[in-house]
């Protein structure tokens, strides 16, 4: 049969519009969208038989049956959530692309619980006059911190910019010529500081920065000293810097205003979990900084945000900047925030209530166990892979505590009928979204950021792979 009898063949989109089928799609969907999809389908049907040089398209490839089916898998990509639950099992445990922190179960119901109505957003009970959003967080923030006020912006990126606006612009900005950083999406400090209206002034070597550096650059156009923690590096060996009381001291006999930039920004002492110290938030405040930023999404695990605290003179002067407005979260991420800073009232408690430290803390043991499971379960689904499981080491990720390796186990699989990568492609493209390693050939599946309930899940992700591989 030739090319264009089989084109002649393809129903028309009135026979196509009256089907059973298409008219139970436009009680779900608008017109256009399913006119769209079905002339897609046409199309790429008539693309195949044009392009068809051995003979494989018939007549069941002009079949309303068929050209139906291509544009029912059109219709439900098109209608398909792009945000949606993914599986983390690379180790990665803030993953910057599965946006990062894991809310708990305990702040998403409460959320669950508010989110269908109207919000004490920005207006006060007591008075029933509005309200700064950010006084929803603030007494949280003074209780955790000990700072006198707190506010909260979209990300600590915007923090730094509005910070700098209100506090130093057309003035300078002493920073450490080490602590120029550049972290993700090309964020780098000397551009942000330049947007904010300072002049930067860089002092010091790449390494070593000593108080006398700060001291001698200081001028009566100096507003500001500026600390930034290395979260995303480290420079080691012959290296040194001030301490902060020390850039406190400092300052304030100056009359200047001392900044410091936390980044992942703990309120927990972190070596009580077993982990590498970590500078709090309280720290830098007892250390006299006026003003501290860190970000809500790292090392509180809570939504995007970034948090500002400090002298209550300055936080007010930072909510009056106009930039504030343009950089202020929306209720569900300060609902985030608040109901997340709740757990840390009882940091002992946080392996048991936040994801991100329960991930942080789980015993060797378990992990081997978990993905003993993940193993026998993969094994069972995808019969005739290659599944072993293996040490591995999992990070904080996003910056946090780079040089820090946590010690995991993990899952690693092959198929003998396809390449690692297209293995890991199948699996993130499943309805389970699932997001592995490869590494020398195998898809790796760590199972620290993994939960019990979410391994058969995976293993049902291997299952459909290996049905439509046997097709």
């Amino acid at each position: 049969m030739t090319k264009e009898h089989l084109l002649k063949q393809l129903p028309s989109m009135t026979d196509l519009l009256a089907q059973p089928q298409v008219e139970q799609w436009l009680d779900q969907h608008p017109r256009p969208l399913v006119n769209l999809c079905l002339r897609k389908a046409m199309e790429s049907i008539r693309q195949q038989i044009l392009a068809d040089g051995g003979g494989r398209c018939g007549t069941v490839h002009t079949q309303a049956d068929y050209v139906l089916n291509q544009a029912k898998a059109i219709l439900e990509r098109q209608t398909e959530f792009q945000l949606r639950r993914a599986i983390n099992a690379t180790g990665i445990i803030l993953h910057t692309g599965l946006g990062r922190a894991v809310l708990s179960q305990h702040v998403v119901e409460s959320m669950l619980a508010d989110m269908g109505g109207y919000v004490t957003l920005a207006v006060d009970r007591d008075s029933g006059l509005r309200s700064d959003r950010d006084r929803r967080v603030e007494h949280l923030l003074q209780e955790l911190t000990g700072a006198e006020a707190g506010t909260v912006v979209n990300n600590n990126a915007a923090a730094t910019v509005l910070v700098l606006s209100a506090l130093a612009a057309e003035r300078e900005t002493i920073v450490s010529r080490g602590e120029l950083i550049e972290i993700g999406g090309a964020f780098r400090l000397p551009d942000v500081m330049a947007q904010s209206r300072t002049k930067m002034v860089d002092v010091g070597t790449t390494n070593r920065t000593h108080l006398c550096d700060y001291r001698q650059a200081i001028s009566d156009a100096t507003a500001v000293l500026l600390r930034v923690h290395p979260s995303n590096y480290r420079i080691v060996g012959f290296t040194s810097r001030p301490e902060l009381a020390e850039l406190a001291e400092l300052a304030h006999s100056k009359g200047l205003i001392l900044v410091d930039d936390l980044g992942a920004g703990a309120l927990a002492d972190l070596e009580m979990f077993g982990l590498p110290h970590e500078p709090t938030v309280r720290d830098s405040v007892q250390a006299g900084a006026d003003i501290v930023l860190f970000s809500a999404d790292k090392l509180i695990g809570a939504s995007q945000g970034g948090v500002i605290v400090g002298k209550k003179e300055l936080i007010e002067r930072i909510r009056r900047h106009p930039l504030a407005r343009a950089f202020r979260v929306d209720k569900i991420c300060l609902m985030a925030i608040e109901r997340t800073l709740q757990l840390f009232r009882d940091p002992a408690r946080l392996p048991k209530l936040h994801p991100l430290y329960r991930m942080l803390t789980t015993p060797g043991e378990t992990l081997r166990a978990r993905a003993d499971s993940l193993a026998q379960e993969i094994r069972r689904a995808m019969p005739n892979a290659q599944v072993a499981v293996a040490a591995a080491k999992s990070f904080l990720g996003s910056g946090s505590l780079p040089m820090h390796e946590l010690h995991s186990w993990a899952v690693e699989a092959a198929s003998p009928s396809m390449k690692a990568g297209e293995l890991a492609r199948r699996l993130r493209l499943d309805r389970e979204a699932v997001f592995g390693r490869v590494e020398n050939d195998k898809v790796v599946l760590d199972v620290r950021t993994l939960t019990d309930d979410q391994l058969p899940l995976v293993a049902q992700a291997f299952a459909r792979i290996a049905a439509r591989d046997d097709k």
